[in-house]
């Protein structure tokens, strides 16, 4: 595992951008928080997700968060990046099945760590479930 994968994944404190209801941003922060994580929802206009506190953006979040999931469309990825780099956010890890390679480059053009293309919850400790045998399929074929 890489190391930018390994700083994320042992992040005592995690924002996940783009949670919802019935998208992959909400499912990421279900989870996560239920693996144990202290996860920071993100979303401009919500005021709260699953009972707690939503953030607007990045720079509202509390000075402890420095690694950031981006599950949101790749033109709103980029803007998170831009905020991103004015705020203690660090560490990117961008979900994979959205083509935000234009938003990765930026964040790596600005100094910041990134993750593409996986899923963080292939990672995240514990990993169970479908995701488990995902994850057990990527080391046999050495994509881990």
């Amino acid at each position: 595992m890489n190391q930018t994968i390994e700083t994320i994944v042992n992040s005592k404190h995690l924002a996940v951008v783009g949670v919802s209801d019935k998208k992959m941003g909400g499912l990421i922060y279900k989870t996560l928080k239920q693996r144990g994580y202290n996860v920071y929802a993100v979303h401009p206009t919500r005021l709260t997700f699953e009972g707690d506190k939503c953030y607007p953006s990045l720079a509202s979040l509390p000075a402890e968060v420095n690694s950031a999931i981006v599950a949101v469309s790749p033109k709103a990825a980029e803007a998170v990046v831009e905020s991103a780099k004015t705020t203690g956010i660090t560490t990117l890890w961008f979900q994979q099945g959205k083509n935000v390679s234009t938003a990765v480059l930026k964040a790596q053009t600005a100094g910041l760590e990134t993750v593409s293309r996986k899923c963080i919850l292939m990672y995240a400790r514990p990993v169970t479930g479908i995701h488990a045998a995902h994850r057990l399929l990527a080391r046999v074929f050495g994509r881990l």
